[in-house]
């Protein structure tokens, strides 16, 4: 294979756009195919840093496709004169993926300077069919430095693309100040969320009977979203900033929390961090410490700056867990800690800090040390896009995205995440589906889901007992698989048509689930083999490439009944197996 890095090195450019800085560049190549570029700018004056630019080029071969953290379903070229993507702490992350039709890394790039915005670009540059790559830096001004070091590390090695980007996530846990939070038992098992079951209008006996019939079908926290804090159900933004229990919903969450606790559920509150809504009361207290108000949300975002904003936070949070004993917080909406387009930072007048980013990062750190001194175990959940690498050190949680009863765009969101987020639990968008649906389409929410912690969000006593027994297999089933399913070896294939066959190993077992008419290729020949049929045909095709060996294959439907017993005798070349749609094949291998 062409080595891409050679023909790289000499396009490396480092640009400011006035002579502000002094430019040094190192290179260290650490194998042939791997390089870091130290990258050291260092101001000759004071003032606010211009734009500066980190660019490179390399020729477009043997590549197919493009993988960045919020690239969604979308996996085109971009081109090299259109917009890239952001990265900051809050948002995203500053790392992207080339790679062939056979899923091969072909360039993986990625950045340490996790913090600040930077421009993330890899376009099709139309003349000469190359890759023009870039990373901007301080188009978001941030205060005056002396110097500014980073480092890019470029990998072309020839490995399975899905390797590359959890090596650059192994790097980044290593970076200084990067070390991911630890992951609790609970942040592994299913969860109950009230959000698309729900919305804002609960009560405290709704939701210990929802708590009693979840804890009945496998799940283990529930997440109390939206709506316990006001009894305005518009799904504004208007009263919040109190995060004062709603009594007429919950006359007494102590009380209502030691009640769902006894049912054996753990307890997680939702918190949407920098909003603080004209009509509370505490908005005459911060209305001039906010970096805007967002008029179509009647809301104030919050100024993080100040200390007295990053003291109240944390002590909403704390009484939370002391008074209530919640377990866990679901913190959102924190990609809003931004300034106006174009503003400069702003010192004094009570802030002690004049970067937002800054000031972001003090305030989440200190809400996890502050909150595992209190409950060692706390559970903290973000979701997509807030998910980068200074996010792992703020929380042990990672939902995908908003996507209500899209089960592709589930799976798509949270394989995405899996392959960045190392050992933090990656979970399902909350799982829904109307109660008149088929059965068999029903449990593909949770099929496309498998490879995440499931969360669940429908009325459990609306939903007939098929339907439970549905869930009832899936969340048992995600239980069983656990181990492997969320820490064995992800093999997440053709991300470029949407992860159509997903393959989890460990411990000689495996889960293989696909997504589309493909044959299954197993690796090896393993004790366990779950196969899942997230199609619409009833078979899977399995190519067997190993030693002969003979199965005990239990044949299952999408309620976990079974519809068969076989014994498979599996040799060189392609079998048929009769798994239903939405249904399941658990193999057991006979000792010779």
């Amino acid at each position: 294979m062409t080595n891409l890095i050679d023909d790289l090195l000499p396009t490396v450019s480092v640009v400011s756009e006035e002579d502000f800085f002094e430019i040094s560049k190192t290179f260290e190549r650490t194998e042939e195919h791997l390089l870091f570029i130290g990258i050291r700018l260092k101001a000759k004056r004071d003032g606010i840093p211009p734009v500066c630019t980190i660019s490179w080029s390399i020729p477009a071969l043997d590549i197919h496709s493009m993988w960045h953290p919020g690239v969604e379903r979308n996996r085109a070229f971009q081109i090299d004169w259109g917009s890239g993507f952001n990265s900051r702490n809050s948002s995203q992350a500053p790392v992207t993926a080339l790679l062939n039709l056979a899923g091969r890394n072909r360039m993986t790039f990625a950045f340490t300077d996790v913090l600040n915005k930077i421009e993330v670009k890899a376009g099709i540059h139309e003349e000469d069919s190359s890759f023009l790559c870039s990373l901007k830096l301080f188009e978001e001004p941030v205060p005056s430095l002396e110097v500014y070091e980073a480092v890019l590390r470029i990998d072309t090695r020839d490995i399975p693309y899905h390797e590359a980007l959890a090596e650059v996530s192994r790097w980044w846990e290593g970076q200084p100040g990067l070390e991911p939070a630890g992951v609790p038992d609970a942040a592994l098992l299913p969860m109950y969320s009230t959000w698309y079951s729900y919305h804002q209008e609960l009560t405290d006996v709704a939701l210990e009977e929802e708590c009693r019939l979840a804890r009945e079908i496998g799940c283990d926290t529930i997440i109390v979203d939206d709506g316990w804090q006001t009894d305005d159900n518009n799904r504004g933004y208007a009263f919040t900033g109190d995060w004062e229990v709603c009594e007429t919903k919950i006359p007494d969450m102590k009380a209502h929390v030691d009640r769902v606790h006894d049912l054996g559920m753990k307890y997680m509150l939702w918190y949407s961090v920098p909003f603080v809504g004209r009509k509370s009361r505490v908005w005459d207290i911060f209305k001039d410490k906010v970096l805007k108000v967002e008029e179509g949300l009647d809301a104030g975002v919050l100024d993080p700056r100040f200390p007295e904003v990053r003291e109240y936070l944390l002590h909403i949070y704390q009484q939370a867990v002391t008074e209530w004993g919640i377990d866990g917080l679901k913190l959102d909406f924190v990609d809003s800690f931004q300034p106006r387009d174009g503003e400069l930072p702003v010192e004094g007048g009570g802030r002690d800090y004049r970067s937002i980013p800054e000031a972001v990062d003090r305030l989440f750190t200190d809400i996890m040390q502050s909150l595992k001194a209190i409950k060692p175990d706390i559970l903290i959940e973000f979701r997509q896009s807030y998910i980068g690498p200074l996010m792992r050190k703020y929380g042990n949680i990672f939902r995908a995205g908003d996507c209500p009863n899209d089960s592709i765009q589930n799976r798509v969101r949270t394989l995405d995440l899996r392959l960045l987020s190392g050992d933090t639990a990656v979970h399902s968008d909350m799982i829904m589906f109307n109660p008149r649906e088929d059965t068999a389409s029903s449990a593909m929410q949770f099929i496309n889901s498998l490879f995440s912690v499931l969360q669940i969000s429908v009325r459990l006593a609306e939903i007939g007992e098929e339907k439970l027994a549905m869930l009832r297999f899936w969340t048992d089933f995600s239980r069983e698989y656990s181990d492997v399913l969320l820490r064995g070896t992800l093999s997440p294939e053709h991300p470029e048509l949407l992860y159509p066959l997903v393959t989890a190993s460990k411990d000689n077992v495996q889960v293989i689930a696909c997504y589309a008419e493909m044959v299954i290729t197993p690796e090896g020949a393993p004790e366990r083999l779950a196969i899942v049929n997230g199609t619409y045909t009833d078979n899977v095709v399995v190519r067997w490439t190993s030693d002969p060996a003979v199965y005990v294959a239990v044949i299952k439907d999408c309620r976990g009944q079974v519809t068969e017993r076989l014994t498979l005798e599996l040799r060189e070349g392609l079998l048929e197996v009769p798994v239903p749609r939405a249904g399941a094949a658990i193999l057991t291998r006979l000792q010779a």
